[in-house]
């Protein structure tokens, strides 16, 4: 053919404009920024939110550079870190408890780049700095917590199926029955077999008692205790979204453990609060037997039962079987009490949760009910009302002696959801910003090195065609840079050797093309003759190289984790940029300059 297609012009120069426009974000650095977020679903963000912070920040002559509103919030950017903290503790005593005001590092790219979602790249924990936790999961009392759940179950299922028993309560590991007549316990054989598949119930004999005994099957242990671990992934992450992190890191690490990282978070003390804390809700009744408050003071604790302390300082028998966990919560708001005034908790329950708490209301008027938030494997009792009447609709308020703080962090604890198994923290890394800008520094003057060392080499030894390799190298790493935002990836160190890989294997496809084109010439082909069959054969190569590379990232992809699949990443990205840069781009260079040097041997 003549001409080169004019639509492969249009194609590249617009892949070109769009690479570019998306690259630019990344020039522009990080400074300091607080942002506001709702802590309520109900609360509206909108331009009135962002007027009020403006107006706010303005009124304390604090100084700021910036302010925008998006879908997570209003972001204020400062100049400096001293400006971000005291525009942080105007904001939090403006807004209150309905609103979440974080420390942040946001991009100081204009609003026009912003507007059409020309955005940075998220850095790593490694290159932005931020925090790094490793939390343990308590496989035990996963387990534990499925068992409190199958006595209340199967409690429930004895009177469903009218079955009579004399006592129900757990025991090694498992859930007890006893009874007196052997056809009754026949009958709960069945029906615990019927009802409950992932249940082992055998009959026992001891004490004088009919007894049934009840365990989780190895199997079904397995699934909860690998639900927890999943189940704890998910709340962490709704946690931190609650903190406002953006691009965290969370992900299972063994078989008990999960890692967490947040990258650019300032306030450590606050995260590792936040996700720290395992508060989880529980609803219980009174021990109100005569003298057994007098017993468990005593030091005599009646079976069945703890001995708690709430919040005024009075103790309290609680028992021990859980009517309603908080795994039963949809949604949970921090408010006051239309009575008193005082800070208190709304609690929104699920259809289920709705209808077991109406029925225990039901049952167990002018009986006292325990409201025990288990935090940190320490239960403590908020508040123990008297039930007065029948509660439906699902709507609970839990108040007593909380401040505000306290409250919203309840709040927020409770609508993240409750964790599935007790966490614990047991390896916290802080990495500093000044570190992250020195890992930054190095990345990037190792690619910037290499690139340098690549053009020198293959302008010295291929001349013009080694000038026109050494623009669609740079066109190669925009396009990188440019898709790599545009999907908001995180870029960590992993990702930096991955891009420094790219630029060897771009060139090596451009050396490809190249050495062709000269035996071409050896061979007595003409300029456009040789650049033809030099870029027709060598495509051939370039792409057949390129597959088997991409089959190794896609292996790394798919099994690798953490660091290696990031560096997968960027390396599969990487291979369809080179090949676009190395076969398409530069052919439509070497083709403007044959037009314009030897027309008379165009045949490209």
């Amino acid at each position: 053919m003549n001409r080169y297609p004019i639509w492969k012009y249009v194609v590249i120069a617009v892949a070109v404009a769009i690479g570019l426009v998306y690259t630019l974000p990344n020039f522009f650095p990080e400074v300091p920024a607080v942002q506001v977020s709702s802590s309520k679903a109900g609360v509206k963000l909108d331009a009135a939110l962002l007027q009020a912070a403006e107006e706010t920040l303005k009124a304390a002559s604090i100084p700021y550079r910036g302010a925008s509103l998006d879908a997570s919030g209003v972001k204020l950017r400062f100049e400096d870190t001293d400006a971000q903290i005291k525009g942080k503790d105007a904001l939090a005593a403006k807004f209150g408890a309905n609103y979440i005001v974080a420390l942040n590092l946001l991009s100081a790219s204009p609003q026009w780049l912003a507007s059409i979602g020309a955005l940075p790249m998220y850095l790593g924990l490694d290159l932005r700095g931020g925090v790094h936790f490793l939390l343990q999961v308590d496989m035990k009392a996963a387990i534990d917590k499925a068992g409190d759940r199958y006595v209340s179950d199967l409690r429930g299922l004895m009177r469903s199926e009218k079955i009579q028993y004399s006592g129900i309560a757990r025991e090694g590991g498992g859930v007890v029955l006893r009874f007196r007549e052997d056809a009754e316990r026949a009958k709960a054989l069945f029906a615990i077999d019927k009802n409950y598949p992932d249940l082992i119930a055998r009959a026992q004999e001891g004490g004088g008692d009919l007894r049934v005994f009840a365990q989780l099957k190895p199997e079904a242990q397995k699934r909860i205790q690998d639900g927890a671990v999943l189940q704890n992934i998910q709340i962490l992450r709704n946690r931190v979204n609650e903190l406002g992190v953006a691009e965290p890191i969370i992900q299972q690490q063994g078989a008990e453990r999960v890692v967490v990282q947040l990258p650019g978070v300032q306030d450590t003390a606050r995260a590792k609060d936040i996700l720290g804390r395992t508060a989880t809700l529980e609803i219980r009744l009174v021990n109100e037997e005569p003298g057994a408050l007098e017993q468990a003071l005593a030091g005599q604790v009646p079976f069945g039962s703890d001995l708690y302390t709430e919040r005024n300082g009075a103790p309290v028998l609680v028992r021990r079987a859980v009517v309603l966990t908080g795994d039963r919560i949809n949604d949970a708001q921090p408010g006051f009490d239309q009575r008193n005034a005082e800070p208190a908790v709304h609690v929104s329950l699920d259809g289920t949760g709705a209808r077991l708490f109406k029925e225990v209301t039901r049952e167990n008027v002018g009986k006292r009910m325990a409201i025990v938030l288990v935090e940190k494997a320490k239960s403590e009792v908020i508040t123990a009302p008297v039930i007065r009447e029948e509660i439906g609709g699902g709507r609970v308020q839990i108040s007593g002696r909380m401040n505000t703080r306290e409250a919203n962090d309840i709040a927020l604890l409770m609508r993240a959801g409750a964790l599935a198994a007790p966490m614990e923290i047991v390896e916290e890394r802080t990495v500093g910003p000044s570190l992250g800008k020195e890992n930054i520094d190095k990345g990037f003057r190792s690619v910037v090195w290499g690139f340098s060392v690549l053009a020198a080499f293959i302008c010295v030894y291929y001349l013009l065609m080694g000038l026109i390799s050494t623009i669609a190298l740079s066109i190669n790493l925009l396009l990188l840079v440019a898709i790599l935002s545009m999907l908001q990836a995180t870029l960590t160190l992993p990702g930096i050797a991955a891009i420094a890989l790219t630029l060897g294997m771009a060139i090596d496809a451009n050396v490809l093309i190249n050495e062709r084109i000269r035996e071409e010439r050896r061979r007595g082909r003409n300029v456009a003759q040789a650049v033809e069959l030099g870029y027709k054969e060598a495509s051939r190569t370039i792409f057949e190289a390129n597959v088997t590379h991409a089959i190794s990232g896609l292996i790394m992809l798919m099994l690798g984790s953490g660091p290696v699949k990031g560096f997968a990443v960027v390396l599969l990205i990487g291979i369809a940029t080179s090949v676009f840069t190395a076969v398409t781009f530069t052919r439509m260079l070497v083709a403007l300059w044959l037009r314009k040097n030897r027309p008379s041997d165009i045949n490209i």
